[in-house]
């Protein structure tokens, strides 16, 4: 195991202790074989388009082609050309900005015709007085329109060929990484003026305060989030839980920018990727020990350990957010999987791996609405599990939101967050794992297949990938 490179220095915690006990022959007569699955571990990574990971994958929805050549194109308002999705063979990647404007303006009204025009406006407002090494980097080909394939993310596409490859996986918000993070824990991005539920408004692009105060030397205040998560039902039925964080730095801009300052990633310090401490259910159950630095999935894995429903959330070097590299960010990714499969718990379950959002990145496809938050734009989406189908393709419409369905039918007997029945009352405007559009995460497992031996993969496979 690769943890020591690729895990940042850090006060290592003692290891979590054995998940409680659960009784799983109960449920399974209630709902059937996905209480095989007795870990969920949903790994986020940054920024990246469906299109641009898989968008030549055989047999996804994927690029337009006829005859290998794009049939596709958007427009460049620099060269007044139309350029079409071209094969990029490059590591590092700028990508685009994406708040909730560039999603509205990227999207075009189904036109998918604005990745271009706003990466070029990104980048102009993001170096006016920046010293930033890309804002002096001669401008090529946008490489919002570059795709990669098995020669760059080999380990990515050989997922795909022997586990699930999802092709309509929506970032559930229109928006930036912050209301996606919100969303992966609680299906809502909110703003509220108080610890009651009620007290919280929905807010697509900026649900913190941080960095929002134009008053100089007037004290920052941490937002409250005092709508209902996740981790509240699961803390009502014994449920463990683990949010690993891998420390460092993280780099995603509050304000729509391309580059920013990278601003510090702690377990003791709430972040844009790390949100739950601000959370006044985590805080009230007193399970602000539950988020813990990924040194100790790496331990709880050993162990046999794992807790029934995980996150894990990178650091900036790891993310794949640009300017970061797409090797590094495959590699840290392939050793947290290749830990599930070393472990004793590996049999028993299920990886869902994704990206937070598009990145700025080009897609064709237009996202569905299914209330004013979303759904935003595609990103790639995996299932990787001992009960995964084998080289399966799911078409089913899906969002975040699927994972917490998944999770509540496995362990709360299909208890939703719903501001009607979790006794805390709040004003979302729709309970996402209702929504009639939604696909069912169960189709991508056959329960009844004998579990598959692990696959594990080099984290530093040779590939084609260059330096920018």
């Amino acid at each position: 195991m690769l943890a020591a490179t690729l895990i940042t220095t850090a006060c290592v915690s003692a290891p979590p202790s054995a998940p409680h006990s659960y009784n799983y022959s109960v449920l399974q007569q209630e709902t059937g074989d996905i209480h095989k699955i007795k870990h969920v571990i949903i790994i986020m990574q940054e920024n990246r388009a469906f299109d641009e990971y898989f968008g030549t994958y055989p047999g996804a929805d994927g690029i337009p082609m006829q005859n290998g050549v794009p049939t596709v194109c958007v427009p460049d308002p620099l060269t007044n050309t139309c350029v079409r999705p071209y094969h990029d063979p490059h590591d590092l990647n700028e990508g685009g900005p994406h708040g909730s404007n560039d999603a509205k303006a990227d999207i075009d009204s189904g036109k998918m015709d604005g990745f271009i025009r706003q990466q070029e406006q990104g980048r102009k407002q993001a170096c006016v007085n920046s010293v930033d090494p890309e804002c002096n980097t001669e401008r090529g080909k946008p490489d919002v329109m570059g795709y990669h394939d098995a020669r760059e993310i080999p380990n990515y596409w050989k997922y795909a060929d022997v586990f699930v490859l999802q092709d309509h996986m929506f970032e559930p918000v229109s928006s930036w990484s912050l209301p996606a993070h919100l969303f992966m824990v609680s299906a809502w991005s909110a703003k509220c003026t108080s610890s009651n539920p009620m007290s919280c408004y929905n807010e697509l692009q900026n649900p913190q305060s941080l960095g929002m105060n134009p008053n100089k030397g007037v004290k920052e205040v941490p937002p409250i989030y005092a709508w209902t998560d996740l981790t509240y039902l699961l803390h009502q039925k014994n449920v463990s839980w683990a949010y690993y964080l891998d420390e460092g730095v993280q780099p995603d801009c509050e304000n729509d920018e391309m580059f920013c300052d990278p601003k510090p990633q702690k377990v003791s310090v709430p972040q844009i990727w790390n949100p739950l401490p601000w959370f006044e259910t985590v805080k009230g159950d007193n399970e602000l020990g539950n988020i813990q630095p990924l040194e100790n999935y790496y331990a709880a894995a050993k162990a046999g350990t794992l807790p029934s429903v995980i996150w894990i959330v990178p650091n900036g070097n790891h993310s794949e957010h640009p300017p970061a590299l797409v090797s590094t960010g495959q590699a840290y990714t392939t050793s947290l999987i290749n830990a599930a499969m070393e472990s004793s718990n590996w049999n028993e379950t299920a990886i869902f791996l994704t990206w937070d959002d598009w990145g700025g990145f080009y897609d064709h496809v237009t996202p569905p609405v299914v209330d004013e938050n979303g759904y935003g734009l595609r990103v790639p989406g995996l299932v990787i599990s001992s009960y995964a189908k084998k080289g399966y393709i799911d078409h089913q419409i899906l969002s975040f939101d699927a994972y917490l369905k998944f999770i509540e039918d496995d362990f709360l007997s299909s208890e939703r967050i719903n501001p009607k029945t979790d006794k805390r009352p709040d004003l979302r405007p729709t309970v996402r794992e209702n929504v009639a559009v939604l696909g069912d995460l169960k189709s991508d497992f056959d329960f009844s297949q004998q579990p598959r031996p692990p696959l594990k993969l080099p984290v530093y496979p040779v590939n084609g990938t260059q330096a920018k």
